[in-house]
Formats: C-alpha cells, structure tokens, sequence
C-alpha cells in the first residue's frame, strides 16, 4: 500500500516534524548557552525532549502500517551487519578525533562551546542532548518519514538519491563551518541511511547515530 500517498499532506507532515526537531535543537542551543546550567532548563529540555520524541515514534508506528516491508526478521537476526557497522563508526570517529587533535581538522561547533561553558553538568547535558537525543529525532526526520515520504520506489536510483539526501541533510542538521567536517558528516549521515534500507527497521540507524553521538562527546 501507498497510503499516506498524498504529497501534499506529506509536505505538511514533514514540515510538522522538522519544526518539532527545531524546538528541540532550539532549547539544547539556549540551554548550553547558560552557565551554570540551571534546574529549570533540564526540566525544559526534558519535557520538549520527551514530547517530541514519542510523537515522533507514535507517528512513525502509525505510518508503517501502510508500507510493505521485505526484511521479517527484527535488527538482531543480523549480528555480523551489527558488529561490521560498529566498527566501522567507531574508527571513522577515532579518525576524525585524532585529526582534530593534530589540527587537521577544526572542532565540531558544540566541542568549541564546551570549552567556553566547560564543566560537568554541560558535559554530561551535552552527552545526552548531542549524543543521545538529537541523533535518534534526526533518524526518525531523515531517514524513516524521508524515506516513507520521498523514496518509497524499490530501485536502484531511487535508493542511491534517497541516502545521498539523507546523508547531505544529515550534515546540513549537523552543520559545521567546516567544509572538511561537513563532508565527514555526510559519509555518516549516508552509511546511516544505507543501514535503515539494507535491514528495513529504523532502530540500525538510530543504533549506529547514538553511537556515533555518544563517541563523538566521548573524544571531546
């Protein structure tokens, strides 16, 4: 089945879900911008955090039941995918750390407000908002409502475009002033997309994003 089809309501739909993803990044970016990090600003990201983000799954349940899906088994029937993709990420991330730290690379922009905020709280803030959070809205607004949205025919073309798109948003929703960095991010934001198609569920890439969130703030 092609239901929703309407391109239209697509277009309303999408726009819904990046404006939620906005008020989320919204409220991580005044967040860290504050320091100390204060109680109530942890109880303003969790509250807009946790509300988009079960939107944001109830209404991805709720449109997957108009699309077929030809993988049956669940994202752990294929450990050796699993545990490629993992090291995989991981020593892109290494790679990328141990340029920075040679200054091949310039600092991702967060790492450089860390520096002006440093402390523990904002680590561990940004840990779970940069590392965490973001990351899995992204997938779901990049990758799976995309892909149902924008790229549902079974070719070959079709596939390609839909994870150079996904992966050249990717970078665009992680945007660096870094030409090198920006670059970087779409190779991810692509391997990530290949992942979602290759095993047909969406919690591969939310997987290999969280990690590669979590090891980015990790090697901060």
């Amino acid at each position: 089945m092609n239901t929703p089809a309407s391109r239209q309501g697509n277009l309303i739909r999408y726009l819904i879900y990046f404006i939620s993803y906005l008020m989320v990044a919204g409220v991580i970016k005044l967040v860290t911008a504050n320091s100390p990090i204060h109680i109530w600003d942890l109880i303003l990201f969790a509250t807009i955090s946790l509300m988009v983000s079960l939107f944001f799954i109830y209404r991805f349940n709720r449109e997957q039941r108009f699309f077929d899906r030809s993988f049956a088994g669940s994202w752990l029937s294929n450990f050796g995918l699993i545990i490629s993709l993992t090291v995989v990420v991981t020593a892109l991330r290494i790679s990328v750390s141990w340029l920075q730290s040679y200054g091949r690379l310039k600092l991702y922009n967060f790492q450089i407000v860390y520096l002006h905020h440093e402390g523990v709280a904002t680590y561990w803030f940004l840990v779970v908002a940069i590392g965490v959070v973001l990351p899995i809205l992204q997938e779901f607004l990049i990758t799976g409502f995309l892909f149902n949205y924008a790229f549902r025919s079974n070719t070959v073309s079709t596939a390609i475009l839909g994870i150079l798109t996904s992966g050249i948003l990717f970078s665009l929703l992680n945007w660096q002033h870094s030409l090198p960095l920006l670059l970087i991010n779409v190779i991810f934001g692509a391997l990530f997309a290949w992942s979602y198609l290759y095993t047909q569920t969406l919690w591969m890439p939310i997987y290999l994003a969280v990690l590669n969130g979590v090891l980015l703030m990790i090697m901060t």
